[in-house]
């Protein structure tokens, strides 16, 4: 499972919601909902715009998660 560290990058270049939204040239609502839902699906026109926006790589904004496995060990 793949998660989305756009917040966490955002903070820590010190670029707030509002900023990015502006300089990614993506809607506030967007960037709100990807702040509190960081596994959510977005496109990845919309991900090359927010990558810009913070002056890194695509790959920079994924972090590949380990699935839990859902089955019991039998």
């Amino acid at each position: 499972m793949a998660k989305l560290k756009i917040k966490e990058i955002a903070e820590a270049k010190g670029i707030s919601m509002s900023k990015l939204h502006r300089s990614a040239d993506i809607t506030y609502r967007t960037i709100r909902l990807i702040y509190g839902d960081p596994y959510r699906d977005i496109n990845l026109s919309t991900l090359e715009k927010i990558a810009r926006a913070l002056g890194v790589s695509i790959c920079d904004l994924i972090e590949e998660q380990p699935q839990e496995d859902t089955k019991p060990d039998i």
